[in-house]
């Protein structure tokens, strides 16, 4: 039972792997959330501000793996192309346009006023 359990993080790990190796918007989200960690430490976020990153941060990522394996997917039962097999990308692609414009609304949300007081003095 626990090597299947640890299989299965294997699994998992392969996946993040390739989602960051294939996909160059999945490396666009990781390098504005690496931003995001470094602007929250240097801004000292309270624990609740903290947690809204991290799950805003875990919804892209999550947004993003999902419509990969949508794409991965669509690409194998319909390799040629098919108006619905389009369209499922697309709204797959959609969320994770809404998930990430709800990330940077979150971002400005708890940045934009620590910025402002900096230039404002």
């Amino acid at each position: 039972m626990i090597k299947s359990r640890l299989k299965s993080f294997q699994y998992a790990f392969q996946g993040i792997a390739d989602l960051i190796r294939t996909q160059p918007n999945a490396r666009i989200h990781l390098a504005l959330a690496a931003l995001a960690v470094f602007l929250g430490w240097a801004f000292s976020l309270s624990a609740g501000e903290w947690c809204l990153l991290a799950l805003a941060a875990a919804l892209v990522f999550a947004a993003e793996a999902f419509n990969t394996a949508l794409e991965y997917l669509t690409d194998l039962v319909s390799p040629e192309y098919h108006e619905l097999a389009g369209r499922a990308k697309d709204a797959a692609a959609a969320a994770v346009l809404f998930s990430a414009a709800g990330a940077a609304v979150i971002g400005l949300i708890l940045f934009l006023p620590r910025f402002l007081a900096i230039i404002g003095g």
